[in-house]
């Protein structure tokens, strides 16, 4: 059963970077454990403007950052000294537990190719037990990714279970997270499985109910298998969900159970005490306010 449909908000990081704002929102703050959902760009800079919507170093705690293109090129750095280059289909998993800083930056002159740079960017919250794990970072290549197609559905699994799948990608909760891109005319039921789901259109057009959907707009759903979705045109759409962990509180790029935790972290990166990626270390983001 749809439970809401929320629908994405502009938001805009700066110098040309402009998102839609899916989660949080006000009356959901989460789907399963994902707590965070932006959909940037396409943006097609030319080369000679290649870096005015870099991301500069800014941290995070108690949280898994998920990074997955549709199309584009990023490089990303963190403090714990990772260079690592993402193209679309793969995965960049960056865990942050007590605390990691990074950057995402745009130089290469394939950052903004196959049309422009296009960026799915979900937060996980981290279980209470591994809110304060060690930071790590992981890079998984889109052939590592297991890939199924079926009545004009093609599917992605990014992480976690579905439809008798397992992704390689290592998670903290059940969840699961897809890249599905579907024909026109194409019908297919959600995976169930799992407590919450969720269906984000990213392109096209889908029916479901008889009711009709945009991009920009996320379904929520249930444990319900028996939800099928229609495209009407030809259509990208990324489905996710899982079981929820508890109430979360988040101030900028910080996730924590406890809001103590979050003003020591503000004090934490205020103060210089989360590192920086030692060589993107000239600038950063300061902390709001």
């Amino acid at each position: 059963m749809l439970e809401m449909v929320i629908n994405a908000r502009a938001a805009d990081l700066g110098h040309g970077l402009k998102v839609r704002r899916v989660l949080p929102f006000a009356k959901r703050r989460n789907v399963g454990p994902f707590v965070f959902l932006d959909h940037a760009g396409p943006v097609p800079l030319p080369p000679q403007y290649d870096r005015a919507a870099d991301v500069r170093p800014h941290p995070h705690i108690g949280l898994s950052t998920v990074s997955y293109l549709l199309s584009g090129q990023i490089t990303h750095r963190d403090s714990l000294g990772t260079l690592q280059i993402i193209r679309p289909g793969e995965v960049n998993w960056m865990t942050a537990g007590r605390g990691i800083s990074h950057s995402e930056r745009f130089t290469h002159p394939d950052s903004y190719a196959g049309g422009g740079l296009e960026l799915m960017q979900l937060w996980v919250a981290l279980p209470e037990a591994d809110e304060e794990t060690e930071p790590a970072f992981t890079h998984y290549a889109a052939d590592a990714l297991p890939v199924m197609e079926a009545e004009g559905v093609w599917m992605r699994l990014v992480a976690g279970s579905a439809y008798g799948k397992t992704s390689p990608v290592r998670t903290h909760s059940p969840l699961f997270y897809l890249h599905t891109e579907w024909q026109a005319g194409a019908s297919k039921a959600l995976p169930g499985g799992h407590k919450e789901q969720a269906v984000y259109v990213a392109k096209g057009e889908i029916e479901y109910a008889g009711e009709l959907y945009q991009p920009g707009q996320l379904l929520v759903f249930g444990d319900d298998a028996d939800a099928v979705l229609t495209a009407r045109t030809p259509a990208t759409l990324m489905l996710f969900g899982g079981e929820p962990l508890g109430e979360r509180h988040l101030f900028w790029n910080f996730v924590s159970s406890r809001k103590e935790r979050i003003e020591q972290a503000k004090a934490d990166w205020a103060s210089g005490r989360i590192p920086l990626p030692p060589d993107d270390k000239d600038e950063w983001i300061p902390l709001p306010g």
